[in-house]
């Protein structure tokens, strides 16, 4: 065998991504990796959500029939919580993409998780650790409380290590160099964020009948027991996993091109850009990354890859002097990602109306099923769920091979044209609700209703507003999941998963800034205010409205970044 075969052979034999087997081996196409790999990885994220969810949806129940908190603490505890479990998440990710990994950063992580679930637990059903009650009324001591948080913030903790590292993970089992592998990654979201709306879909109807009806101990053991068998999905599929390595601190790499650059402010950078520092090996200087070729913007940093006399009289040059042109495009390419996620927030803010202004329009509504069985509006979230089970099969069985006919890309859109149709159809959401609510105000005036706690209109009118949520999900979120892991550096794909998931936290912390801003003016002078006490005086068809037209220009201004957002481009090999 001569020795360019034994080189081909290499080739279709183990990935070029720089991805290990378990044993710390070049990983073998055909043993790691693939569906073969990500089948545990799915089952991990299914049992897992539907742990998180088991658990988070009813806490501010727990909170307050349990620990016997009034609504406004339990509320606000809650959301402080849940704002926690989304800046984790940075925590985690730097951790897996600096020293750990994602593998064993989700090995240690899930331990903490873990750890925290079953605390949780004993909160619930070991006597001592449980609040005495008396009827509905229980009285929690301080030592009881404090427990019941530290097991809240341990699994916000140990949900921070997993949820940045468990898509990207997923996504690693795709190796990047080869087309059909490559083809098959965006297929992989799509089913990430079905398995996730699954867990959500059971958590947020047996899991909360058992803890209403059964009893916490139930309730909360449930979640657990799941939490616990994603675990043993997780490790049953160790051997098939490819592991990507992790190439030091991304923090560090970025601060030294902005000291460098700014180090050489004055330096001219040359019209050919071949003369910029650089490995001259086919593999990175960044272990575990390939290398990104030089991309016309953001040229002021191109001057940390200039080298001066002064370089060149070092044997080996500070990294806080002179930096690789891959390290220089791994800062580039996290800030031409910002405005990408800024365009997040405000999807996410409408995103974020399921909970809170939906659920208000929905109480003054009729909400019976039948003569016996009255529904609560916050429960018709679950058509959003289903409105995404539905959705996710349809774009990736009928819609992606029908796109791919008409515009020849690989994944039937671009993940830029994916996420503007998610913003386009979130526009139709809001537009859904003002009318809605347009329909439900003309019915109360006609029928002089205003004092009255419900109008005699069925909740089910709201199903369409939650159905295109879903749908915009489908398109946005699963997109954007996709496009950060895509446009991130080899060697940060961790941490900008972990961005993306801000999106999220941002998207409540804008709807309650919206929120407060439109109660206090709308307010002023005596008036009922557009969100009002009671909304059959209000304008709450307003606040939709404002959303409507908010969302509406996020998507002209994403129009305009994405017409010259820049793709990144890799060369050579992972080391």
């Amino acid at each position: 065998m001569t020795k360019g075969e034994d080189m081909d052979m290499d080739l279709d034999t183990y990935t070029l991504d720089g991805t290990l087997d378990i044993y710390k081996k070049p990983a073998n196409k055909k043993t790691t990796g693939t569906w073969k790999a990500c089948r545990f990885i799915l089952g991990t994220e299914c049992c897992e959500r539907l742990a998180y969810y088991g658990m988070s949806t009813n806490l501010v129940n727990y909170l307050e029939k349990q620990m016997n908190m009034e609504n406004v603490t339990a509320s606000t505890s809650v959301s402080n919580w849940s704002g926690t479990c989304y800046a984790t998440p940075l925590i985690g990710a730097f951790v897996a993409d600096a020293y750990l990994g994602r593998y064993w950063t989700i090995a240690i992580f899930v331990a903490i998780y873990i750890a925290g679930m079953t605390l949780l637990t004993m909160t619930a059903s070991v006597p001592g650790l449980t609040p005495t009650c008396s009827g509905d009324t229980c009285h929690a001591t301080g030592g009881q409380i404090a427990l019941t948080f530290i097991a809240l913030y341990l699994i916000a903790l140990g949900t921070g290590g997993i949820k940045p590292c468990v898509s990207s993970f997923g996504a690693d089992q795709f190796d990047d160099t080869d087309e059909v592998e490559k083809e098959s990654k965006s297929s992989f979201f799509n089913w990430f964020y079905f398995v996730i709306n699954v867990g959500a879909m059971i958590a947020s109807s047996v899991l909360v009948w058992i803890q209403m009806n059964v009893g916490w101990g139930w309730g909360l053991g449930v979640p657990t027991v799941t939490m616990a068998i994603s675990v043993v999905f997780f490790f049953a599929g160790s051997k098939f996993y490819r592991l990507q390595k992790p190439g030091g601190s991304p923090l560090t790499r970025m601060l030294q091109v902005i000291v460098a650059s700014c180090r050489k402010s004055k330096v001219r950078v040359p019209e050919d850009k071949s003369l910029l520092y650089e490995n001259q090996d086919a593999e990175s200087s960044i272990r575990g990354s390939r290398k990104l070729e030089h991309t016309k913007i953001l040229t002021f940093f191109d001057k940390a890859a200039v080298e001066t006399e002064s370089d060149n009289k070092e044997a080996a040059p500070s990294s806080w002097k002179l930096c690789t042109v891959t390290q220089v495009e791994e800062l580039k390419a996290l800030i031409r990602l910002l405005p990408i996620w800024a365009t997040g927030i405000v999807f996410a803010a409408v995103y974020s109306q399921m909970g809170t202004v939906f659920v208000l329009q929905g109480n003054t509504m009729d909400q019976h099923m039948g003569p016996n069985f009255k529904i609560p509006s916050a429960s018709l979230s679950l058509f959003d769920t289903l409105s995404v089970l539905f959705w996710t099969p349809v774009y990736d069985q009928l819609i992606v091979p029908l796109a791919r006919k008409y515009t020849g890309h690989e994944r039937g859109f671009t993940q830029l044209q994916r996420m503007g149709i998610g913003l386009v159809v979130s526009i139709f959401s809001m537009v859904s609700a003002g009318i809605l609510e347009v329909i439900r105000l003309s019915y109360v005036r006609t029928h002089n209703l205003y004092d009255e706690e419900t109008v005699p209109m069925t909740i089910f009118w709201q199903v369409p507003q939650y159905f295109f949520v879903g749908c915009a999900e489908v398109f946005t979120f699963i997109g954007q999941l996709e496009f950060f892991y895509d446009q991130a550096p080899d060697a940060m794909r961790s941490l900008c998963s972990a961005l993306s998931l801000t999106t999220v936290a941002f998207g409540n912390y804008l709807s309650t800034l919206l929120v407060t801003v439109v109660t206090n003016v709308t307010r002023s002078g005596g008036r009922p205010g557009w969100i009002a006490i009671n909304l059959n005086r209000g304008h709450l068809d307003y606040f939709f409205w404002l959303l409507a037209g908010l969302s509406f220009l996020n998507f002209l201004v994403y129009l305009w970044i994405a017409k010259w957002y820049t793709y990144k481009k890799t060369s050579g090999h992972a080391l």
